[in-house]
């Protein structure tokens, strides 16, 4: 009985682990407790959601400093979302440069 008891707890536990933080609702506390972000980090979050909710990744990303493109996939794959969303690659901005055509070279 006692290691049915201890295995639920592990499981509930570990469930637990890999829950999704959104950016918009989650504690310092709850920041703090993903991998990559830290006491600083969780505060400039904090700070920048007093200006108002973040729309998506892009505006998380712009808001945020130390939080580009890099770090925003490794945040998303500790549990980090924002809006529920997880990052989903380039920012918008990302997007029109790559598909803008290069001039010719003369």
């Amino acid at each position: 009985m006692f290691k049915k008891i201890l295995a639920v707890s592990a499981m509930l536990f570990a469930a637990a682990s890999f829950a999704a933080v959104d950016v918009n609702k989650g504690t310092e506390a709850e920041l703090d407790g993903l991998n990559g972000v830290g006491p600083a980090m969780s505060k400039r979050i904090l700070e920048a959601r007093k200006q108002g909710e973040f729309k998506d990744w892009p505006d998380l990303m712009q808001r945020v400093k130390g939080v580009k493109e890099k770090k925003a996939q490794k945040l998303s794959a500790e549990g980090l979302t924002v809006n529920g969303q997880a990052f989903g690659g380039a920012t918008p901005a990302a997007a029109k440069e790559a598909k803008a055509p290069k001039a010719a070279k003369p």
